[in-house]
């Protein structure tokens, strides 16, 4: 049969991570620093097995039949009370709901806001997820190149001022995925009153904020949004279990309903068995001593790859230090492309996802790659640097790098 697919669909790849995720759990020989799920002991796997328990016990048809869409209420209760009191996300003008994941609040955004021909801007590199979620729905994607401190407000001025139809800038503030990276304070209060002055939507993006285990914590764009313009995505992933897909989005109202609508024409409802597992686990768990555990975790994980990385790795390849969550964003000389270093590499046994897939445009050389610290076993870690070390080393002689 001649298939005709939707427009929308035929500039729309696949994820290069779950691609590298399929293939290591057919290759078990390859170690995997490519994945970004939590450390396994960051779960909390006993108290999750007792609640579960207590709603088979006490409540298990209400876990167990339809919901609403917005989400089990005392949930969605729970976490505005917890984003109000723990990092002054929310107003009395906003509302949230539960999504399925951190991954369902940005096609929800992208859906409710972007029309084909609008122009969405994204840090360069971005979650590549986020990218797609925007390009599916016809956006211009441009990406803004970051600096230490993130994108540069100046850059976002003349998108800002020289494009056409700009609806949204997609962030990821706190500890980037794939970069690593925390956009300062001074420019988060920049680019927040740019976006204000020209109607611009922000979509903040957060999965990793609690993850941080150095330095001192930054107030959110939501935290600063007397305009209506930050559309907040949360998820639960990091903190509690990223299989269950728990995710939530805070807006103000208005858009919050058709965000609600479009989540009604998508799933229905998230999973309600685990809504509820994950409203009890937030009422009666220790969650800052859990939270303190994980940012532990995250910590001597980094430090530990960051060790074996300083030992062993070619000093021509650069990394960065990041103060929380849990990626490393590593970059070749000129002249190299990690697409090429990542085939060298998989031979060699070690699997990370090369840097091009984060980029907006994924079909140019791009230097630089992305490794995870938090999903390898440390003797996994260890094995799997070194391999890389090899990897590089042959890779720069095939490359005629002294």
């Amino acid at each position: 049969m001649d298939y005709r697919y939707s427009d929308r669909t035929r500039n729309i790849r696949p994820s290069a991570i779950r691609e590298i995720i399929k293939y290591a759990v057919a290759h078990p020989d390859v170690i995997a620093l490519s994945t970004g799920s939590p450390a396994n002991e960051a779960i909390p796997v006993d108290e999750i097995h007792e609640i579960s328990e207590k709603i088979f016990r006490e409540m298990p048809l209400a876990g167990l039949q339809y919901s609403m869409t917005e989400g089990y209420p005392p949930l969605r209760a729970t976490t505005k009370k917890r984003l109000k009191e723990d990092f002054n996300i929310g107003t009395d003008e906003d509302d949230l709901i539960i999504t399925t994941g951190g991954q369902q609040g940005l096609s929800l955004a992208a859906n409710v806001f972007v029309n084909p021909g609008d122009t969405v801007i994204v840090e360069q590199p971005s979650f590549v997820s986020g990218i797609n979620a925007m390009r599916i729905h016809g956006a211009n994607v441009i990406g803004l190149d970051m600096d230490d401190d993130g994108i540069r407000p100046e850059a976002l001025a003349h998108v800002l001022e020289t494009q056409d139809r700009v609806k949204m800038l997609y962030v990821i503030p706190n500890f980037q995925n794939p970069s690593g990276k925390t956009l300062s304070y001074e420019r988060r209060k920049a680019i927040y009153a740019l976006c204000a002055e020209h109607g611009v939507i922000i979509l903040e993006d957060n999965p990793y904020g609690e993850l941080r285990f150095r330095g001192e914590e930054i107030p959110s764009f939501k935290s600063m949004d007397t305009e209506g313009i930050v559309v907040y995505n949360g998820t639960y992933s990091k903190l509690l279990s990223a299989g269950m897909r728990i995710g939530f989005v805070m807006a103000r109202k208005e858009p919050l309903q058709l965000l609600t609508i479009a989540k009604q024409f998508s799933d229905c409802h998230s999973n309600i068995f685990f809504q509820i597992l994950t409203d009890e686990w937030l009422n009666t768990a220790d969650v800052k001593a859990h939270v303190k555990k994980i940012q532990g975790i995250c910590r001597d994980r980094c430090d530990f790859m960051l060790k074996l990385l300083d030992e062993k790795l070619d000093p021509r390849v650069t990394y960065t230090r990041p103060d929380g969550g849990l990626f490393l964003w590593c970059t070749l000389p000129e002249g190299c492309d990690s697409q090429e270093l990542s085939e060298v590499a998989l031979e060699k046994g070690v699997a990370f996802v090369p840097g091009r897939d984060f980029m907006v445009d994924n079909n140019a050389p791009c230097r630089s790659f992305r490794l995870n610290y938090t999903t390898p076993s440390y003797e996994n870690m260890e094995k799997g640097v070194e391999r890389l070390a090899e990897a590089v080393k042959e890779y720069f002689k095939i490359k005629g790098i002294d």
